[in-house]
């Protein structure tokens, strides 16, 4: 089994970009919060280096199925489209539910790739557009907002959209007794701002003070209701800060996570081809299977090293 440490960093690229035309990056450093200065790396060859906002300009190549980037150990991956106009959209697409604390992506046509060409308000309220292509975007809500339902609105020269979605917030609530090495307990995710069941993937940062019992990357799905919870197993490994991350999954895109699989085919470790052609066959013809799938790539990345490969298959994961 492959071990691959925790990045430094994390780079936002948008999902999709468009051939010959801006886009913008950003990077996270491991307080989430934007960090300048931090020099990332294109496989066309490019360099950038994030200005004092955390973000950088690239212009996409002008050819080629997709590009990664990379920084401090850490990589990000995107699909080139082709250049086909400015508008090709009557509207956008958002999550369902979107957490107050994460970022989220909203797609459509007449978006722009500078950033700070687009606009975006939650309820009236602007948010931080970290990342940006003609295609897709990439919000953080503001510090102010609140969870329950919310109004989305998004405006770029030329273009207004809207839309509608739920926030929610996260919150673990950890057993009353605080739990000794090697001793198991359970910790309790509660929505705030839904009574919807949700799934949520959880991933452990802190693996050498608390374990996860069913692995340091975990699927739950909140029970609903007022008291819309759900449990999740542990088990201590030291004394020590811990720290765990939980988002909403939102609606999969089977179409963007089979391009994905079928770039990751061509460089993929000759024992691992087989099993990535015939995931993105199975998405092909059963592209709602997505839980199932889901499993089989974390099988997949559990085996993968750290490399391009593995950038490509973890994209393919995050769209479903």
């Amino acid at each position: 089994m492959s071990t691959v440490a925790a990045p430094a960093v994390t780079i936002v690229l948008p999902p999709k970009i468009m051939a010959g035309h801006p886009a913008t990056l950003a990077v996270l450093g491991v307080d989430g919060k934007l960090a300048p200065g931090v020099a990332v790396n294109l496989s066309d060859g490019q360099s950038v280096t994030t200005d004092r906002t955390g973000r950088a300009a690239f212009n996409a190549p002008a050819s080629g199925e997709y590009l990664l980037a990379k920084a401090s150990g850490t990589s990000a991956a995107a699909l080139i489209d082709p250049a086909i106009g400015a508008s090709v959209s009557q509207g956008i697409t958002v999550p369902g539910i979107v957490s107050v604390r994460d970022r989220f992506w909203i797609c459509g046509g007449g978006l722009r790739g500078d950033a700070d060409a687009n606009s975006v308000k939650i309820n009236g309220q602007l948010a931080l557009v970290l990342a940006a292509s003609p295609e897709c975007l990439a919000a953080l809500p503001g510090p102010d907002a609140k969870p329950g339902p919310a109004s989305i609105s998004v405006a770029a020269p030329g273009v207004q959209w809207s839309a509608s979605t739920t926030l929610v917030s996260l919150e673990f609530e950890a057993p009353r007794a605080a739990l000794l090495p090697e001793q198991k307990g359970r910790f309790l995710l509660r929505v705030i701002g839904s009574d919807q069941k949700l799934r949520i993937v959880v991933q452990n940062q802190t693996p050498n003070v608390m374990r996860f019992l069913r692995g340091d990357v975990q699927e739950l799905v909140t029970k609903g209701g007022p008291q819309n919870t759900a449990e999740l197993r542990v088990q201590a490994v030291r004394s020590g800060d811990y720290s765990f991350h939980a988002r909403p999954l939102s609606s999969p895109d089977a179409q963007t996570a089979e391009r994905f699989l079928r770039a990751a085919q061509v460089i993929a470790p000759a024992e691992l081809q087989s099993d990535v052609k015939a995931l993105a066959e199975r998405l092909k013809r059963h592209p709602r299977d997505t839980r199932k799938l889901r499993s089989e790539l974390a099988r997949i990345l559990r085996h993968a090293t750290a490399g391009d490969f593995r950038t490509l298959v973890d994209a393919a994961r995050a769209a479903l």
